[in-house]
């Protein structure tokens, strides 16, 4: 008899009861209660506006984290009780992020540390010759890996349908015709902006080219299916899905997973290991997802992922989605009336997009505003070029950003300092909280800064 634990909360219908978006609870996550100093006396109830780096666990993956954690044991090769329930737990949620992904019956899910981590396994698989397309617009994580492969990279489009139609020229002047692998995200990390994944995809098959979907920024804020989009991988993040516990996931087509030599060599990923007579040794090794999880796995990160899966799905997406749509038109509503406010975009003001939005302040560096930001008003926000050095480069041009009283990025000899604010949310903010980043946006363009403040190592910090 196999071991169990239950731990997960009573299950709701997927898609619950259509409600007023402004009148909806946001779900429970760790941290909404807590408060931080402000420079100018007294405290605040902080308001986490950085999801898009990291979101806070849910209230719901942490308790099903608890309630597991006394029985965690190793997985796949012990015989005690916590061993096996363990390993239970680890490969039912190998089934419940498939299912979440909506992945076809072949797909294996592997289990990483990140979406990082899951696409430079994904390019440590490519076949000899594989050719790669990606968008200059993509962040590191789906920029960087491809080293070992012919990498082609596409200028920024500035409309989905320019998107597609660059791609479709890039594969069909492709030479010689090999393999062919094509990167692009699901939603902006910039810019919020959602991407024509599956028209891209059909353009990529229609050239005889596989491609992955980088779901990070996706899969937070929408419902993925690999099956309806038509991707051939799609990789994310727990630490962005509500699961702060190291992993990732990379799931799709398991030819190329098969047929590579393991991303990391070591146990686990070893079916059988015999010394052969001239002193060497042979490996056969798996050739199901453990083949590319080589090692003790993080059977709570992996835990923790599925749970969030689980909440996610039972809240129902069509109301997470009306609700994350009522806080960003409040957000770009309210930006709009700062006439000194510039919301950077690729595809225009009527492009849909997720709770991610990036903008620059006239006569601010953005490194300063932000520290203004969470010093004065207890906000948190991001301030830089968010790892899509590219694309935010494309997005500010060569417009200067004034030095301000700190904070100003070093630039390279010749190039102008340039940076970036963005706030970003989702399933656990509250409306009082974009309300607040609002009114302190209006008020440090109208009033300015209440507080001094310097450069510490590269960072604008109030002035003691």
């Amino acid at each position: 008899m196999s071991a169990s634990l239950n731990t997960a909360a009573p299950a709701v219908a997927a898609v619950a009861t259509a409600v007023d978006p402004a009148c909806a609870e946001p779900l429970a996550v760790l941290g909404r209660d807590v408060t931080v100093p402000l420079v100018t006396g007294g405290e605040v109830t902080y308001a986490a506006l950085d999801y898009a780096a990291s979101a806070p666990a849910l209230q719901r993956v942490w308790d099903d984290v608890a309630a597991y954690a006394p029985y965690y044991g190793s997985v796949h090769r012990g015989a005690g009780y916590l061993s096996q329930l363990s390993t239970d737990l680890f490969e039912q949620s190998r089934v419940t992020v498939a299912e979440f992904l909506d992945c076809r019956p072949t797909d294996q899910v592997v289990f990483t540390r990140s979406t990082t981590d899951s696409l430079n396994l994904l390019a440590a698989v490519l076949p000899a010759d594989c050719q790669v397309f990606v968008f200059e617009t993509e962040h590191h994580a789906s920029l960087l890996p491809w080293v070992d492969a012919q990498v082609t990279y596409l200028n920024a489009p500035r409309t989905p349908a320019e998107a597609v139609a660059t791609l479709e020229r890039a594969l069909a002047d492709r030479d010689p015709y090999g393999p062919a692998l094509v990167c692009v995200t699901g939603a902006s990390n910039v810019t919020g902006e959602l991407w024509p994944v599956k028209e891209l995809a059909a353009a990529a098959h229609a050239h005889g080219a596989r491609i992955v979907l980088d779901a990070a920024q996706l899969a937070p804020h929408h419902p993925v299916s690999v099956q309806e989009l038509d991707v051939d991988w799609v990789a994310f993040s727990g630490h962005k899905l509500y699961a702060p516990f190291g992993s990732g996931v990379l799931a799709g087509r398991a030819d190329w997973l098969q047929q590579a030599q393991p991303y990391l060599a070591g146990g686990g990923a070893s079916r059988k290991v015999a010394r052969r007579e001239d002193g060497g040794v042979d490996v056969e090794w798996h050739t199901t997802a453990a083949r590319h999880e080589a090692g003790s796995p993080n059977v709570i990160g992996v835990y923790s992922i599925a749970s969030a899966c689980k909440a996610l799905t039972e809240a129902g997406f069509e109301n997470l989605v009306a609700r994350e749509q009522h806080l960003v038109a409040k957000v770009r509503s309210g930006l709009a009336e700062v006439p000194a406010v510039r919301i950077l975009s690729l595809f225009g003001d009527d492009a849909p997009r997720v709770g991610v939005i990036s903008f620059v302040v006239d006569g601010w560096n953005s490194s300063h505003f932000a520290a203004a930001l969470s010093a004065e008003y207890g906000i948190g926000v991001r301030d830089g070029l968010f790892c899509a050095h590219p694309l935010v480069r494309t997005l500010l041009g060569s417009e200067p950003q004034a030095q301000g009283e700190c904070g100003a990025p070093e630039a390279a000899p010749g190039e102008r300092s340039l940076n970036a604010i963005r706030v970003s949310f989702g399933a656990g903010t509250p409306d009082e909280h974009v309300d607040r980043f609002v009114r302190a946006v209006k008020e440090l363009v109208a009033d300015g800064a209440k507080w001094q403040y310097r450069t510490e190592e590269g960072r604008c910090v109030p002035a003691v």
